[in-house]
């Protein structure tokens, strides 16, 4: 279905390289366990995964549900550049392909072609989209005006390895070549393979399992676990039922941190037009339905 119309068929080897190598430096970094190196990690990951991939590639940037200065967009951006989850105009259009075919024809990942093909399958099977400029101009043209977004889209590997550099040489002046060892494979290599899964999981698993709050035109459900580890992104079809909403936790018992760095760049004035869905329990009810 999706597969064929989308990507084609055949084994991507650099990016099945690529991945298989992260999860081998994921594996060795449990054995150069430090609580530094946990600190170092967690951190990381709050910026590559909350505030780049959430709060910036999705919420923003794919669905601009709320707007930042220029500066703190692209700062943003390259945040999310550090989760190894491709550049802006690939990763946006692959989810505005996603929202016009959710579950139907042309949808990328849905678990319609098994679970494990909507959670890294498609990424590891066919052509790579990433340089593919047709494709990624007609779903993403707001980005391909941008030259920032247009050379970090082709350049997105930079950040993260000189983010590996530096973890190296930190990790040398705090602890010799064991240090570098373990402050490259804790802030890197498992940060990395964490947080790919966190997002693969709410393609994958909150198609699957969990509650359907809305009757949307897809099979997305609200997963709580998967919010979890994702900082809110779970409450799946809270968000397709209202995609331009920044708050995909519509109740107040759904934790959505990824909207609460929202709100607090609000209070700071960093950020304006806010869209929130407004939600009636007693009739809950898709927008634009």
């Amino acid at each position: 279905m999706g597969r064929a119309v989308f990507i084609g068929e055949g084994i991507n080897w650099l990016t099945l390289s690529v991945v298989a190598a992260f999860h081998v430096g994921a594996v060795a970094a449990l054995f150069f366990f430090t609580w530094q190196r946990l600190a170092v990690m967690l951190v990381l990951y709050v910026g590559a995964i909350n505030v780049g991939i959430g709060m910036c590639y999705h919420r923003l940037l794919t669905h601009r549900g709320y707007q930042v200065p220029k500066w703190l967009e692209y700062v943003m951006s390259i945040c999310a550049t550090l989760a190894l989850e491709g550049g802006p105009m690939f990763w946006v259009s692959t989810h505005r392909v996603h929202h016009q075919n959710s579950d139907h024809q042309g949808d990328p990942h849905t678990p319609r072609e098994g679970g494990w093909w909507a959670h890294t399958g498609w990424l590891l099977f066919g052509n790579s989209l990433h340089a593919q400029s047709d494709f990624l101009n007609r779903y993403s043209p707001d980005l391909g005006r941008d030259r920032f977004h247009l050379w970090l889209s082709k350049f997105h590997w930079i950040p993260l390895t000189a983010s590996g550099v530096v973890l190296f040489g930190v990790g040398w002046i705090a602890g010799g070549f064991t240090g570098a060892i373990g402050w490259l494979l804790w802030g890197a290599f498992l940060r990395v393979t964490v947080g790919l899964h966190a997002t693969w999981l709410v393609n994958s698993a909150t198609h699957m399992w969990g509650s359907r709050r809305f009757e949307t035109r897809d099979d997305s459900r609200n997963n709580w676990w998967v919010a979890l580890v994702s900082g809110g992104e779970g409450w799946h079809n809270n968000h397709h039922a209202h995609p331009v909403s920044a708050r995909h936790g519509l109740a107040w018992y759904e934790v959505d941190p990824n909207y609460w760095g929202i709100w607090l760049l609000s209070k700071v004035g960093l950020a304006k037009k806010i869209h929130v869905a407004k939600f009636d329990p007693k009739n809950p009810k898709p927008a634009g339905l």
